[in-house]
């Protein structure tokens, strides 16, 4: 589930809950980028979080809630929450330090997804583990060591086995938009997950000549 995140560098906390609460922050720097940079399957709702120019984050949150019909919640800092008082072009707050419980709970609300259903299970394929909820990834019995989109592109494989994707549309259903790196990137992040896996995994990944690749 892809979250529109404003302003384009939101902290590290608040990155660091969406992730773990499951969902696919996407930095936008305008109003205008929500619409060039929304996934094929839409944006589940808006997160805003009000830093140097609240006014500003404020006004953002009322056009991303009336131009693009979002569920919209505000990130605040306890010492700003007086600015919020008589507002409406928002949907709900919270509190930073952000609590990664009570974010899932009400970015739930809004994406109108319940809280059950965004608690995904522990993805499985022989001596792999994903766990969806935490980010983690266990290979045989110790961890592993994943970027954010490595994890991603592990689990798109994991979800999706014995199909054959093109580069072009893996760039798309896990980058979710138009990526600077091309489609190259696909191959150097596969590149990358088959050195992690070792050379016994490795051939999880195959590579379907003039095509793309399949997970098995």
């Amino acid at each position: 589930m892809y979250v529109a995140v404003y302003p384009e560098s939101p902290s590290t906390a608040l990155t660091s809950a969406l992730l773990s609460a499951g969902y696919k922050p996407v930095p936008v720097t305008d109003v205008a980028d929500v619409g060039r940079k929304e996934p094929r399957e839409g944006w589940a709702c808006a997160v805003v979080e009000l830093a140097s120019d609240p006014d500003l984050g404020i006004v953002v949150a009322g056009k991303l809630r009336d131009e693009y019909d979002l569920g919209v919640l505000v990130v605040v800092d306890r010492t700003l929450t007086a600015d919020l008082d008589g507002r409406n072009s928002f949907d709900d707050f919270l509190l930073s330090p952000v609590d990664t419980t009570e974010l899932r709970v009400r970015l739930a609300r809004l994406g109108g997804t319940s809280i059950e259903e965004s608690h995904e299970p522990v993805l499985r394929h022989e001596d792999l583990e994903l766990n969806t909820a935490t980010y983690q990834a266990s290979l045989g019995s110790g961890p592993i060591d994943l970027t954010y989109m490595e994890y991603e592109l592990l689990r798109f494989f994991v979800e999706h086995p014995d199909r054959v994707w093109s580069r072009e549309q893996i760039l798309s259903k896990v980058w979710g938009y138009d990526y600077f790196g091309g489609s190259r990137t696909v191959d150097v992040h596969v590149r990358r997950l088959r050195a992690k896996l070792g050379e016994k995994r490795a051939h999880w990944i195959t590579t379907v000549r003039s095509v793309g690749y399949r997970f098995s």
